[in-house]
């Protein structure tokens, strides 16, 4: 469950990463459009490698006060493979939340400060 602060943030930001053909573009398209139909502002950006399939990809999503349409500090971050978990979760603020595919990712333990 998404702790309801973080809904009410000036920014909210969302990292879904993985690899090439698991609908993680498709999905940050959806969510963006989502957040947009509410009438927020947001911004989606994605990358992914030359691979049609199995490559790097990444889809970001703020939503909010976008004045740098780019990530500073995840709120949300969604791990669809080892290497995306190992990456990227040092982007994420300390009290985000982290999903991952728990067939796909072996997490590392995180103390709470």
């Amino acid at each position: 469950m998404i702790n309801p602060q973080l809904l009410t943030l000036k920014r909210f930001e969302i990292r879904l990463a993985g690899k090439g053909g698991q609908g993680l573009i498709k999905s940050g398209l959806i969510l963006a459009e989502a957040a947009a139909l509410e009438g927020k502002n947001v911004v989606q950006i994605q990358s992914y490698g030359p691979e049609a399939r199995g490559g790097a990809s990444r889809s970001d999503v703020i939503i909010g006060d976008t004045d740098y349409p780019g990530v500073m500090s995840l709120d949300v971050l969604v791990a669809l493979s080892q290497e995306a978990y190992d990456k990227y979760l040092p982007y994420v603020k300390p009290n985000g939340v982290v999903i991952f595919d728990s067939g796909l990712v072996k997490p590392i333990l995180v103390e709470k400060n």
